[in-house]
């Protein structure tokens, strides 16, 4: 079982305007999948405060699963994908090149996801969007690869080769 965390990143939800729904559902989610999801929050489109955010979850809580949910849009406020580059040390450009695949299957809008995905540590971060449909979706079209993905970055394995079925 995987420990993880959920950060949702709205400044309606951080003030109290809007109810955070997509938070709660990845927990949900990520808890249906086997995950223990021990820790969550909620923080403003505020590039400083997701970053500090990042890095405590990482760095002090040593999760290795840490997903946010909101700002990967074209708002000007939507800086979570600018967060998560800045504190990661190696980005993993597949997570969110197939989140966003499956998810053109759904919708063309998909496309406009700047949603991203790296490495901080031995935590993986993934940005996914902030409307819980999308969430979820994109949560889904990754969730059966992470496991393994995790036990590369925490050393549990040494080979991501995997024999074709």
């Amino acid at each position: 079982m995987w420990k993880a965390a959920v950060i949702t990143v709205s400044d309606k939800g951080y003030i109290g305007l809007r109810e955070d729904t997509g938070g709660p559902l990845l927990v949900r989610l990520l808890t249906e999948a086997g995950y223990e999801v021990c820790y969550t929050s909620l923080v403003p489109d505020d590039m400083p405060m997701i970053e500090a955010e990042l890095i405590r979850v990482s760095d002090g809580l040593d999760i290795p699963l840490i997903l946010t949910t909101g700002g990967t849009g074209f708002s000007p406020r939507d800086v979570t994908p600018e967060a998560t580059r800045a504190v990661c040390q190696r980005m993993a450009p597949g997570i969110a090149e197939a989140m966003r695949a499956e998810s053109m299957k759904i919708t063309n809008r998909a496309m406009l996801s700047r949603a991203t995905a790296g490495i901080r540590g031995g935590s993986l971060i993934i940005n996914l969007p902030g409307s819980p449909k999308a969430a979820k979706e994109n949560l889904l079209s990754v969730l059966p690869a992470l496991g393994h993905g995790l036990e590369i970055l925490r050393g549990e394995k040494q080979d991501c080769a995997q024999p074709m079925e």
